[in-house]
């Protein structure tokens, strides 16, 4: 795979994964509400996937060693990860009841995560299992502390 598009599809991936899990959780140890939930995740997958990827355009660019081409090639793999890794999670939404799909939602990611650190450390030649429980204790950590902000503020302004 080109350098370009690797480097959008793994931000986007990585970006999809951790941002939509944190504010699932988030909401709903808040709210509740299935519906605040699934309006959050197209907002991720919208606003936080033209941020991400302008922000990647925007590094990209200040590296001053990438061609217009490749530039705009990983700004656009960086939009459509995001934007596509996002959008799957709204299907447990659509099958289960929000505490079954929140659960589903946290399989599935961390799933996601967990393949996709395997294959970067074997293309990279390092041990899979501390590359995969890195990235895989830094999406928990941010998994549990949004339910415990969205716990607090459900509790604070309810």
């Amino acid at each position: 795979m080109k350098h370009s598009f690797k480097t959008g599809f793994s931000f986007g991936l990585t970006s999809a994964v951790i941002t939509t899990l944190g504010l699932m959780v988030g909401l709903h140890s808040g709210t509740h509400s299935k519906i605040v939930v699934i309006g959050g995740i197209l907002t991720i997958a919208i606003a936080d996937a033209f941020s991400d990827a302008l922000g990647i355009h925007v590094s990209e660019e200040a590296e001053n060693k990438h061609t217009t081409k490749e530039i705009w090639e990983s700004t656009i793999s960086t939009f459509l990860s995001k934007f596509v890794f996002a959008l799957t999670f709204v299907v447990p939404l659509l099958l289960f009841q929000l505490s079954t799909a929140i659960i589903v939602s946290v399989i599935w990611g961390l799933s996601l995560l967990g393949i996709f650190s395997f294959q970067i450390a074997k293309e990279q030649k390092t041990k899979p299992w501390k590359v995969v429980t890195e990235h895989l204790v830094i999406a928990l950590i941010v998994i549990v502390i949004t339910h415990y902000v969205g716990d607090w503020i459900g509790s604070t302004f309810s």
